[in-house]
Formats: C-alpha cells, sequence, structure tokens
C-alpha cells in the first residue's frame, strides 16, 4: 500500500460533488486569459495594494485593494456582477479575503487561483500603464 492508496479514493459521486462546488469558487489563469476581450460577464479585480498593481497587472483588471471593498465602492456594479479577485499568489491570502468582503456584500465571487504568479508562470504577460512585461 502507497500514501496514495492508504485512503480509498472518494466515490464517484461524492468526488464530482466535491470538484465541482470547487469551481463554483474558483477559476483559473487560463480560463481567464481565454475570457478576456470576449463579451466578458465578470469584473476581474486585482486585490493588491495599488502600488503593485502599477508594477503590473492582468489586462482588464480594476485596481481594487481587498481592504477597500465596500458597498460604496461596488455602487457602480449592479447586484448579480460576478467578480473574479487575484492577489499575488499562493502565498498571499489578500483574494480569499477579498472573496470573502464581496460574499458578505451577497455578490458573486470567484477567485483566480495562482494570482499573478500563476499567471507569469502560464506565459501569459502583465500590463502597466505604458508598457507589458
Amino acid at each position: 500500500m502507497s500514501r496514495v492508496t492508504e485512503l480509498p479514493a472518494a466515490d464517484p459521486t461524492a468526488a464530482r460533488t466535491h470538484f465541482e462546488g470547487l469551481l463554483a469558487y474558483e477559476t483559473d489563469c487560463w480560463d481567464v486569459h481565454a475570457s478576456l476581450g470576449d463579451a466578458q460577464s465578470f469584473v476581474l479585480l486585482d486585490v493588491r495594494a495599488p502600488q503593485s498593481f502599477e508594477q503590473g497587472h492582468v489586462p482588464g483588471a480594476v485596481s481594487l485593494p481587498h481592504g477597500k471593498i465596500n458597498e460604496q465602492n461596488l455602487a457602480a456594479y449592479p447586484a448579480d456582477t460576478l467578480f473574479v479577485v487575484y492577489c499575488n499568489g499562493p502565498h498571499c491570502n489578500g483574494a480569499d479575503r477579498a472573496a470573502a468582503r464581496l460574499a458578505r456584500l451577497g455578490r458573486p465571487v470567484k477567485k483566480m487561483i495562482g494570482g499573478v504568479e500563476g499567471w507569469k508562470d502560464e506565459g501569459f504577460r502583465l500590463v502597466t500603464t505604458d508598457r507589458t512585461r
């Protein structure tokens, strides 16, 4: 027996519920990248500090640090707007904090797993106000 098999795999029905549940909370860099430029059905929020946003962000992202997420700063968006949030990456909990704030405000939300580091790992470019990198 190995560490992989010492606990049996979940039955397929439970596995489906689990993994579909994860996808209700998360999306990935590839899916966001593929959706940019289309009739975008979400608002991409960069929830890092403004200085980090200025140094490079995902194209089309709006800068809204997680600590500034409130009704007043969301007033321009219809109540059913889906927000996709990201921060630096797996070592950062800013996206989780942002997602929790949005959910507390009754707003639909998903987290882009991997954040900026995942975006770069996939070979996608970040943009700044005057150039890409």
